[in-house]
């Protein structure tokens, strides 16, 4: 595999000298030393949604505002202050959440990008799952901010981004360095400790965020938590050059954690196991990642340059068991006591993106041109599937090495053809190649695939502080490598087709913005979605699953509102409809598609020494298998926060989750198991993952 690897770096070369010939001013970049300074933005509430900021209805940017003030119960549900996103949890903290929006049940990321410091966070060809997004390494307090944006209109947004994407940016600096200790219930505990040193020549930024929390499961997480990150930043401004500068950041996380997965709905009623309580103690998992990333900008009368370079590592051991004795019935002789499964992965990323905006004229008309590329190459070795008994392994169901290398290229022109028209123009191209060494000899080989996929919105207005947006997209997603190169089924050994490496999906959307009442900023966006297939590889089963072609469509309406200086309310409301669009007698609905959310948010800054913050979500009903016989019930959660600002450095904050105590699914899945005793061929039946009851923490937080 040496020759393969030595091609992919020869590509991504001749890739990076390309772009430096385009735009050399982005290779050529000289970063002065000087201090930086943070720029100061207004904002309306905890958004910056203002007319003018965006090219869609259904984009934006979350602040740290939100970010400092609003509870989370775990680090994912960050993403869940993007309206319309829904962060849920069926394991331990140490895993990727669940994620949902716009009627996709996103898995644990798949169809939905998320960058952190100008690095993906989406694994593909991960061992749990394709996209698998674990952002536990982030540290909410470092974030300075997280731009969104929905559906596949934008050229930047390339794999994954058909439901949406998200980039979160770092602080170069923080406003004031933290020292915060954290204390709850059921053992839990974080300590962090942040700040940023500056001098004539840059800034430090460092951060160490320590956690632990037992959860309120019958078997103890025992869930440990190391997140350390050092950042170093110039900037400068100087000439016509309006700034330029760098970052470079370092990232380690590691977590370790016993779990407790979703269990059948019988065996609480029969009284086998309590509402929190586990089939299989040996579950959980182990994960480590480290990185370091380049950031670099230049901001310039004549154009704007940027450069990102990241390196990652990281491994995964994860052990799972969703159907007890189902394919190993050990009470009925099999060798192999139990269906409990490892997904273990080493995984190194290397990549760059770098772009270039050209500013000027065309025809008397002000109009700039972005052109950028991007290129990604992952080395997974191993990436496997083990059956396993208490951790140890039992047999192989499959071992693979995997090399996957991924370029693209993208254009947009950005053109106002008046004071009330501008629109953007662009278009991307993808080229993805993939070689797999597998156990199995049949199923190893490569594969390579390229993708085209045009873009065009055109904004109109403003008239009575109100703009409108046409927007359409054709983006995509890639599988898994392993499957697109599988010709053998694992476990049965049938002969299977491989799937189609990447698979398109078409959006469009009509939308309004407005700031018509004063201290409103109002959105409403109706969106549609047609996905070529929903091809997933499914690791959980080491197979591939070829799902037919969708369809969603939805409305989505956003309001943020500033009634006072101290009082701010958020109403978020989406409301979706997704099928397949090829009929099938098994049924057409989508499993796991969400129809309704919703998300309310109250919040009280500055009300002398006192904050608080109270936040609604509601997460509708979805269908559990196709033909819709089998629905989950809708959940309801209310978090609250309130506290106390002793004097300028000091503060005092508890935090209450689920502050009604509600005995609700955080998600449920339907499907067949077998538990010691039953019928051989098991029994179908609702598997929950039950809400934490009504949680208690309190913080206390020196700014200094």
């Amino acid at each position: 595999m040496s020759c393969k690897f030595n091609r992919k770096i020869q590509m991504m070369k001749q890739a990076a000298m390309l772009f430096c010939i385009i735009s050399p001013t982005v290779c050529g970049m000289a970063f002065a030393a000087k201090q930086e300074t943070l720029e100061s933005v207004d904002v309306v509430g905890h958004y910056e949604n203002t007319v003018g900021t965006s090219d869609a209805a259904s984009a934006g940017s979350v602040t740290a505002k939100l970010l400092e003030i609003r509870p989370t119960l775990r680090s994912g549900e960050v993403l869940e202050f993007v309206p319309g996103v829904i962060v849920t949890q069926h394991s331990g903290g140490g895993k990727a959440n669940q994620y949902f929006l716009r009627g996709f049940n996103l898995d644990h990321g798949t169809d939905f990008a998320t960058s952190v410091a100008g690095m993906p966070a989406n694994m593909r060809s991960h061992a749990h799952g394709q996209g698998y997004t674990d952002i536990n390494f982030v540290i909410p307090e470092l974030i300075e901010r997280i731009d969104y944006q929905k559906g596949p209109y934008a050229a930047e947004n390339g794999d994954f981004a058909n439901a949406g994407a998200a980039q979160m940016k770092l602080f170069n600096q923080l406003p004031r360095g933290i020292a915060s200790l954290t204390l709850g219930e059921n053992d839990y505990a974080r300590a962090l400790l942040a700040d940023s040193v500056s001098d004539e020549r840059g800034t430090f930024l460092y951060a160490v965020d320590l956690a632990y929390n037992n959860g309120p499961w019958d078997e103890p997480e025992n869930f440990h938590r190391n997140n350390a990150v050092l950042r170093y930043s110039q900037s400068e401004s100087s000439g016509d050059i309006h700034e330029q500068g760098f970052s470079l950041t370092g990232m380690a996380y590691s977590a370790r954690w016993t779990a407790t997965d979703q269990i059948p709905q019988r065996a609480v009623e029969s009284g086998l196991v309590e509402r929190f309580g586990t089939l299989n103690p040996d579950d959980g998992g182990e994960t480590h990642r480290y990185s370091l990333s380049f950031e670099g900008f230049r901001n310039a009368v004549s154009g704007r340059s940027a450069l990102n370079i990241y390196a990652i590592k990281s491994d995964l051991e994860l052990f799972s068991d969703f159907t007890y004795k189902l394919d190993h019935p050990g009470d009925l002789g099999a060798d192999i006591d139990g269906d409990q499964f490892a997904q273990r992965e080493r995984r190194q990323v290397f990549g760059f993106d770098a772009s270039h905006t050209f500013v000027g004229t065309w025809a008397g008309l002000n109009s700039d041109t972005t052109l950028g590329i991007e290129t990604r190459y992952d080395e997974l070795d191993p990436v496997a599937l083990y059956s396993t008994v208490a951790r140890q392994r039992a047999a192989v169901t499959r071992e693979d090495e995997v090399q996957e290398l991924s370029a693209g290229i993208f254009v947009a022109n950005t053109t106002r053809w008046s004071d009330w028209l501008r629109t953007i123009v662009g278009a991307r191209f993808d080229a993805y190649d993939f070689d797999v060494d597998s156990n199995v000899t049949e199923n190893s080989g490569g594969a390579d695939d390229t993708i085209t996929s045009p873009k065009l919105s055109m904004i109109f207005g403003p008239w009575a502080q109100t703009e409108y947006f046409l927007n359409y997209g054709e983006g995509f997603h890639s599988n898994d490598a392993r499957g697109t190169t599988q010709r053998v089924a694992v476990g049965s050994g049938d002969s299977i087709e491989p799937v189609t490496p990447l698979v398109k999906s078409r959006g469009s959307e009509i939308g309004l913005r407005t700031e018509m009442f004063p201290g409103l900023q109002s959105s409403l966006a109706i969106w549609q979605l047609k996905l070529d297939s929903e091809l997933v590889f499914v690791g959980d089963a080491g197979d591939t699953e070829a799902t037919r072609a969708s369809k969603r469509y939805g409305i989505e309406w956003n309001n943020h509102y500033k009634a006072s200086d101290w009082l701010l309310i958020d109403l978020d409301l989406a409301a979706s409809h997704a099928r397949f669009v090829e009929n099938d007698p098994a049924g057409n609905h989508i499993p796991g598609a969400v129809a309704q959310v919703a998300s309310f948010g109250v919040s009280i800054v500055d009300l002398g020494p006192w904050f608080a913050q109270l936040q609604v979500r509601y997460f509708g009903p979805r269908p559990l298998i196709e033909d819709d016989s089998q629905r989950s019930d809708s959940t309801v959660l209310t978090y609250l926060r309130v506290g106390y600002r002793v004097d300028p450095s000091w503060k005092l904050a508890v935090d209450v989750f689920n502050l009604f105590d509600r005995e609700v699914s955080d998600i449920d899945y339907y499907y067949t198991s077998r538990l010691a005793g039953e019928d051989a061929d098991g029994i179908d039946d609702r598997h929950f993952h039950p809400v934490e009851p009504r949680t208690i923490r309190g913080s206390v937080v020196y700014n200094f």
